[in-house]
């Protein structure tokens, strides 16, 4: 075989491997929307396709997505933004009807079925507060900074422990 083609692919097989692996889902509150942060790994050019889905004894609603087709009592209740590599969903109205088990699920488009997902459990009297956590919880690379730059800190005398 044809070593540029044998390149190619690999490459594409390592595309579908990689390309949409969800890292991470996080629930949290913002007044009286459910917040669901989806992270995923996005290291290929090819379309992502999603779907946001909640299981309530044993039966699956889709909530929003180009996977499967959302469910009618839904398509008001939802806004998505959709970035890089993160795709954030607000439930509108979220009550403790709205309680279950929530998927995140990717899928790269025109590509075999590699399927990717990360679930949760929501329940409204455990949700935190979207404020509460959002800077720990979305960037810590601020928080990594200045617990490395402790001892630095530390030595000049600006802090002392």
């Amino acid at each position: 075989m044809n070593p540029t083609i044998s390149a190619a692919l690999l490459l594409t097989v390592f595309q579908v491997a990689w390309g949409q692996k969800v890292t991470s889902l996080t629930a949290c509150l913002v007044n009286q929307s459910l917040r669901l942060d989806c992270r995923h790994e996005n290291t290929t050019a090819l379309p992502i396709q999603y779907e946001f889905s909640v299981t309530r004894e044993t039966k699956k609603h889709v909530i929003e997505g180009t996977l499967g087709v959302p469910e009618h009592s839904y398509r008001t209740r939802t806004n998505l933004t959709s970035k890089y590599n993160i795709k954030v969903l607000y439930l509108n109205g979220f009550t403790s009807k709205d309680e279950g088990t929530y998927t995140c699920e990717l899928r790269l488009s025109g590509q075999p079925p590699t399927i990717s997902n990360k679930n949760i459990s929501v329940f409204r009297d455990k949700l935190v507060k979207c404020e509460g956590i959002s800077l720990l919880a979305q960037n810590t690379s601020w928080l990594l900074l200045l617990l490395l730059s402790l001892p630095l800190l530390q030595a000049m005398d600006f802090i002392s422990l």
